[in-house]
């Protein structure tokens, strides 16, 4: 009895001390842990590179292809307001519009053939344009009463991203809006309906007023352009403003040749780019990227071998991969029949890819709210759209593009610019009234370079003389069968 009483006196001791050795490593581990956070918690960490450090020109390299990419339409928008600075008063230069920044010039027709400074231009509305330097003044834009005629207009800033809803599908009233920038602090005066309010200081305006195909609508619209102005806050006095637009003074020369005019160069790229990033301060998630990049351009600053490297790999991005996104079968969301579109037009974020894919292609786009596009270089086998080809795309009877404004089917050389043919016609849709229906209430277009029958001519898209082109389809003002994705456009038929 007395051996098991010493037995169980043993155990029982052995017990306790294997709990209290637990719980003493339990201990000891939770306090090194918890020493592990303070340390963590207290240690500071850089917030960005350390711009002592040496860096290789193949690292430098890698930092620029990524910036070139995602940038580009920001230096591309910084750019056009360089070649407005200098303007002094509004006037035409050829097929170009020139104002003074913070101001507006309008057309008070369709956009000259010739025109090389916007691709992808349409002849459907009467076009403005002006950039916005919202750090030397807010803005006033007139909104005048445009009864029934579609209007929209257009404003964004650095990034190609709408900030103002300003069209015929927001129900806006007439009279005056201000367009501020993130740090004004002014006081709004008595007067003005809204304020919008941009993200960066740099931006463009572009009215776009619709303007049916005949002599009698162009008389028509010439009034009401008058009152579409814009203009900086010093000037407003609550009284509309008005511009005979039709006789503002005419320069000679601003015709380029092909292609778009260069608006981003690489090699002042990298000279441009922290001026462009301090006016569009970094998105949620985009404040490393920034840091990274302007530490690699402080960097080249100092050693022209790693500045020569980043200029070259901006020259290799350019011809690698923002070129190619010039085709519209390269990028975007692939629809029946090969036709292609994107859904988030001027509201872009963090998308880098689709932004600069469309500020390369087809720059200041509307949101899809207020146009939806449909992009098209393929018929509906798949091969390039060329001249030596015949097309034609039907619409079934009832399904015309449903909008609530207009449609349009432009047709554009492989630059995505018109080539100048003897009809002078560029697009065709609800602007023009003369279109013959086929007898089953379906409607076709024929596409060809060579003119069809006497029948069809009113029918007839005009294809450039020689070479690939593209399609584009425009339904402004759009309604929810669009904007949603269940109506897309038709096939494009080649003809034997």
């Amino acid at each position: 009895m007395e051996k098991k009483l010493i037995c169980v006196i043993l155990i029982a001791a052995l017990t306790a001390c294997n709990q209290n050795k637990n719980s003493d490593t339990k201990a000891s581990n939770s306090k090194g842990i918890d020493s592990l956070a303070t340390s963590q918690a207290a240690r500071e960490l850089p917030t960005g590179p350390d711009t002592n450090v040496k860096i290789t020109q193949e690292y430098a390299a890698l930092a620029a292809k990524d910036a070139y990419f995602w940038a580009w339409p920001l230096v591309n928008m910084y750019n056009r307001r360089m070649a407005f600075k200098d303007v002094k008063e509004l006037a035409l230069s050829g097929p170009l519009l020139m104002a003074p920044l913070n101001q507006f010039t309008m057309l008070t027709d369709y956009v000259i053939p010739t025109e090389r400074a916007i691709a992808c231009p349409n002849q459907d509305v009467v076009y403005g344009i002006g950039c916005l330097a919202l750090d030397q003044s807010p803005v006033v834009v007139q909104v005048p009463d445009f009864g029934k005629r579609f209007w929209v207009y257009q404003i964004v800033d650095l990034r190609t991203e709408s900030f103002a809803k300003l069209g015929k599908m927001y129900d806006n009233k007439p009279g005056f809006y201000l367009l501020a920038g993130p740090d004004w602090k002014g006081e709004v005066p008595k007067g003005i309906i809204k304020v919008f309010r941009s993200s960066t200081n740099t931006g463009l305006v572009g009215p776009r007023v619709f303007l049916d195909d005949t002599k009698e609508d162009r008389k028509a619209i010439q009034e009401v352009l008058k009152s579409v102005v814009m203009y900086p806050l010093s000037d407003y006095d609550g009284k509309m403003k008005t511009i005979d637009w039709a006789n503002i003074k005419k320069l000679p020369g601003g015709e380029g040749g092909k292609e778009e005019a260069v608006w981003v160069n690489p090699q002042t790229f990298f000279d441009e780019l922290p001026i462009v990033l301090a006016d569009a301060k970094p998105l949620p998630g985009e404040e490393a990227k920034y840091k990274q990049i302007l530490a690699v351009v402080e960097a080249a600053k100092k050693d022209p071998k790693l500045k020569q490297a980043m200029i070259d790999a901006a020259v290799e991005t350019e011809r690698q991969v923002i070129k190619p996104l010039m085709e519209f079968r390269s990028w975007g969301i692939q629809l029946p029949f090969h036709w292609s579109g994107v859904t988030n037009g001027a509201s872009w974020g963090t998308d880098y890819f689709t932004r600069t894919a469309v500020a390369k292609s087809n720059i200041l786009v509307n949101a899809p709210n207020e146009t939806r596009y449909f992009y098209q270089d393929l018929d509906s086998e798949g091969g390039r759209l060329n001249s030596s080809n015949k097309y034609k795309i039907t619409f079934a009877k009832g399904q015309l593009p449903p909008v609530n404004g207009f449609w349009s089917l432009t047709l554009y050389n492989e630059h995505h610019f018109f080539e100048i043919n003897k009809l002078n016609r560029y697009s065709l849709g609800t602007k023009n009234k003369t279109m013959a229906y086929n007898p089953d209430g379906s409607l076709t277009i024929y596409i060809q370079s060579v003119p069809t029958d006497a029948k069809t001519q009113n029918n007839w898209l005009p294809a450039v003389e020689k070479g690939d082109f593209s399609l584009y389809l425009r339904t402004y003002w759009p309604k929810e069968e669009v904007v949603n994705g269940k109506w897309t456009p038709p096939a494009v038929i080649k003809v034997e």
